[in-house]
């Protein structure tokens, strides 16, 4: 088939990512910029640009702009599979626990395109629409248990393991530049939580998992998540104490063995003091910023200083509680703006905190079967420890939470290219700055 200049339009993401490829684009062509067939994707983009009324030239700008520089996600998520409907009856016919069915739910959500084509082209063509080169991939439950971290890092690292070379697993800075070169797509690991053994014997021995779980591809933590632990105190704990005397312990282990250190869950006085005790930069990977929206997930301009007085970075997050306002994609340029404008270009990136999940999900959930009381055999605990969260208030929309889409990475560029920042500011915003700070932490 000849090659115009039509069909390089219509294959930009993949082109793009492999070499950065510079042309004019006439005004016709628009649409196609992003406009992907899929509904999925396309209705939360049309919502976007509705709501941020680029011109067409600002669009050409964004998808040149974006596409053709290495993204990396500070915090997220990778598309997520649909689940197998019949696979799934299958293992609630066999009397699996309500435990297996959540652990089996969650290896169909994360390796799912494994095994199936359908999903595994899904999964692909999302990711290339976003025009991520790196997710920083959440791969451990909220909590502190090893065993209990070991399962999401299992389902990734089987993802990354036979989903190769298309999606890699990396652990360098250099890594990611090689899968950008390459027009590939990368996962870099994450955990919600510090490993501990929990049987306190002493300071050594309860940490000696960091380096455990750095070995097989971690190199991000969360000090904490949501509840008190022994480092320090969650976002969602009414009285935030700080840093522990062992919190500074497990800052100063996570510095030593090459493993970043991630407050987004913290609370604030915890997460300024993880700042002041870091020796190297560090992030709150996901959250935003309190002097726009006052919100606990949020961090005040002070722990904020205290994290860029590191060189490190904050990442503003796309859940519309947490921005305020409408929650829309004008809040989350808000946000960034706060960041930019305030602390330097340097010190922002974005960590949406949200994924894009298989438009096949819906019919394969509606094959599966209710267990022989009623209820829903997907269904868990309601009342899980981690997610007792302070009373919110807040009302979120289907249009505030559509124009923040994963799929939407693109127009996060455009957005912050109608708020006037430079092409340089924006390349450090959506993957050098988190680029840097990876560098800057290994040994």
């Amino acid at each position: 088939m000849a090659i115009t200049r039509r069909s390089i339009l219509r294959s930009l993401p993949l082109s793009a990512m492999a070499g950065g490829i510079s042309f004019h684009i006439r005004a016709e062509d628009a649409k196609p910029l992003w406009a992907t067939g899929n509904p999925a994707i396309d209705r939360p983009r049309q919502i976007a640009i509705d709501l941020l009324k680029p011109t067409q030239a600002q669009i050409e700008h964004a998808w040149e702009l974006h596409f053709g520089s290495v993204v990396f996600e500070s915090y997220g998520f990778a598309p997520r599979f649909a689940i197998d409907g019949a696979a799934f009856n299958a293992a609630v016919q066999s009397g699996a626990t309500p435990a297996e069915l959540s652990d089996l739910r969650e290896s169909m959500s994360m390796n799912g395109g494994v095994t199936s084509e359908r999903e595994r082209k899904e999964f692909f063509d999302a990711f290339h629409a976003a025009g991520v080169t790196c997710v920083f991939q959440n791969t451990g439950e909220e909590g502190s248990d090893p065993l209990r971290l070991l399962k999401r890092l299992a389902h990734f690292t089987r993802a990354t393991d036979l989903l190769k070379p298309e999606l890699a697993k990396v652990v360098t800075a250099d890594e990611i530049r090689a899968t950008k070169k390459a027009g590939k797509v990368s996962l870099c690991f994450t955990t919600n939580g510090v490993p501990l053994r929990q049987e306190w014997e002493s300071v050594r021995d309860e940490l000696r998992f960091i380096r455990i779980f750095q070995e097989l591809g971690v190199r991000m933590m969360h000090l904490t998540y949501n509840r008190r632990n022994p480092i320090g105190d969650g976002a969602g704990e009414p009285h935030d104490g700080g840093l522990s005397d062992f919190g500074h312990a497990a800052v100063a282990e996570m510095n030593k063995i090459g493993v970043i250190v991630d407050v987004a869950h913290s609370g604030w006085k915890t997460a300024e003091d993880g700042a002041k005790a870091s020796t190297k930069p560090m992030v709150a990977s996901h959250t935003t910023c309190a002097a726009v929206y006052e919100h606990f997930r949020g961090k005040p301009d002070r722990a904020i200083k205290a994290i860029c007085d590191t060189g490190g970075l904050v990442g503003m997050c796309c859940i519309p509680r947490f921005l305020g306002g409408k929650g829309d994609v004008t809040a989350l340029m808000d946000h960034l703006d706060h960041v930019i404008k305030t602390f330097g270009a340097e010190h922002a990136a974005i960590g949406c905190d949200v994924s894009y999940v298989s438009r096949f999900d819906r019919e394969e959930r509606a094959k599966i079967q209710r267990k022989p009381d009623g209820s829903s055999a997907l269904s868990g605990s309601g009342d899980r420890w981690e997610h007792l969260w302070p009373k919110d208030d807040y009302q979120t929309t289907p249009t505030a939470e559509q124009s923040v889409a994963w799929t939407n990475w693109p127009l996060f560029t455009l957005g912050m290219i109608m708020r006037g920042h430079s092409d340089d500011s924006i390349r450090q915003v959506i993957g050098e700055n988190m680029l840097r700070v990876l560098k800057a932490n290994q040994v």
